[in-house]
């Protein structure tokens, strides 16, 4: 993703290829919301009227910067661990040997692809974090870009919390179905602070 063109990503997201899908694309919102939250931050630092949010801006642009890069990552990631499930169900089961160690190579590879999202997930939720941070301080004239920001990166957690879940259905252990599970509703509790971003944003701006 990182040296790809926009366009280049939709031709293969919209393609028969079954790699990039839903996942990355969940990624990419993350970046979406994360690039926003920088440009919020820009367009606000140097600005005598918001002189004392100054040190605020600086630090969500900075974490805004390091959650697109980690997000174009994750889009990547979740190519690479799509396929992996796939060529674990590819495995021959002509035998009884085969056919355990094609289920052990399954269930090891959809570990990996619901770790993929659930890293995602976390990631939006720091952007829902940064859309919180940056509210109150932020360029008036840009303000509903921290609402278009948060709105992002809700979709991005919902994205994402589905593409775990159908590894989860899959997985037979369930300590680590049950620990993913745990730790991704932690992550879901963002959705309301980026719900409560989008209203706050509508009621500055009178809509």
């Amino acid at each position: 993703m990182t040296d790809e063109t926009l366009d280049g990503f939709l031709e293969a997201l919209a393609s028969a290829a079954p790699a990039p899908g839903g996942g990355a694309a969940a990624a990419v919102q993350v970046a979406l919301g994360a690039s926003l939250v920088s440009m919020v931050a820009n367009l606000t630092i140097g600005k005598p009227r918001y002189a004392e949010h100054e040190a605020t801006m600086v630090g969500a642009r900075d974490e805004a910067t390091r959650l697109r890069r980690d997000a174009l990552g994750l889009a990547d990631a979740d190519a690479v661990a799509f396929t992996a499930v796939t060529d674990a169900y590819r495995l021959p089961k002509e035998t009884v040997q085969d056919k355990a160690a094609r289920t052990a190579a399954i269930q090891q590879a959809l570990i990996g692809a619901a770790e993929v999202p659930l890293r995602t997930a976390a990631a939006a939720a720091e952007v829902v974090g940064l859309c919180q941070r940056i509210l109150d301080g932020a360029n008036v004239n840009v303000l509903s870009d921290v609402a278009v920001a948060a709105a992002s990166a809700r979709a991005a957690l919902d994205s994402a919390a589905i593409n775990v879940r159908i590894n989860l259905a899959s997985m037979t252990d369930a300590a680590t179905r049950d620990a993913t599970a745990a730790e991704l509703d932690k992550y879901l509790s963002s959705l309301a602070g980026a719900d409560s971003v989008v209203r706050a944003v509508g009621d500055r701006i009178g809509s």
